[in-house]
């Protein structure tokens, strides 16, 4: 496969999640949650086709090129009633199993941020009178690593303390889309530069976008 499309693939992998939108519907309202699927795709579509414009391949590590990747053959067989049911409870057992404890750790901390954090702390460094607050919390996110169901918890208890919205959703899509496990992990098959590259171009998106929300809702 192109790049280009590789590339668009790991933005919206992680960025457009479904249970980041399902929690947003519950707790911010489905349309903020329907604009947040919406501003992921976007931010996946554009960051693809940028990098279709340009020969990058010279950035990605000489090591991947000499994967070979064996042929599948497609049994052809159809699922039968029976094994589409085990196959739903299979893969809502395996979701289940990845989450449950970002949800729990999410919750927790959003708990304690309800309780301890002062009010006036959140709306002094992200507030809507700091022109930098999206940027912050965008690069903010980035070390907390934590998925969709850990993260809207703790964005929804700094929404209530006064955080703008368009600044928690770029802390909700920082921390969603770029992590520094998964620079360390997208070193070993990108170069440096394309690695900034990716990383850069994912995060002025999410800016923009933090942005664009703060001006609708603020």
């Amino acid at each position: 496969m192109p790049l280009s499309i590789t590339l668009t693939f790991l933005v919206a992998s992680p960025l457009v999640s479904e249970t980041a939108a399902i929690l947003i519907g519950a707790q911010f309202g489905w349309d903020i949650a329907g604009i947040y699927i919406l501003a992921g795709a976007v931010i996946s579509f554009t960051v693809g086709w940028i990098f279709s414009r340009f020969n990058l391949e010279r950035w990605v590590e000489q090591s991947v090129f000499g994967i070979k990747v064996g042929a599948t053959v497609a049994a052809g067989h159809t699922l039968t009633w029976h094994e589409r049911v085990d196959t739903t409870i299979r893969d809502a057992r395996e979701i289940f199993t990845k989450v449950w404890h970002w949800i729990l750790l999410g919750v927790g901390i959003g708990a304690l941020i309800h309780g301890w954090v002062p009010a006036d702390v959140v709306v002094t460094y992200a507030g809507p009178s700091n022109p930098l607050a999206v940027p912050i919390a965008t690069l903010f996110g980035v070390p907390l690593y934590a998925k969709g169901g850990g993260i809207v918890p703790i964005a929804q208890a700094l929404w209530d303390k006064g955080m703008p919205l368009g600044t928690v959703m770029a802390l909700i899509m920082g921390s969603i889309a770029l992590s520094i496990p998964e620079a360390v992990i997208l070193r070993r098959v990108l170069k440096p530069q394309l690695l900034a590259l990716f990383f850069g171009s994912v995060s002025a998106g999410i800016i923009i976008v933090g942005y664009l929300f703060n001006f609708i809702y603020g």
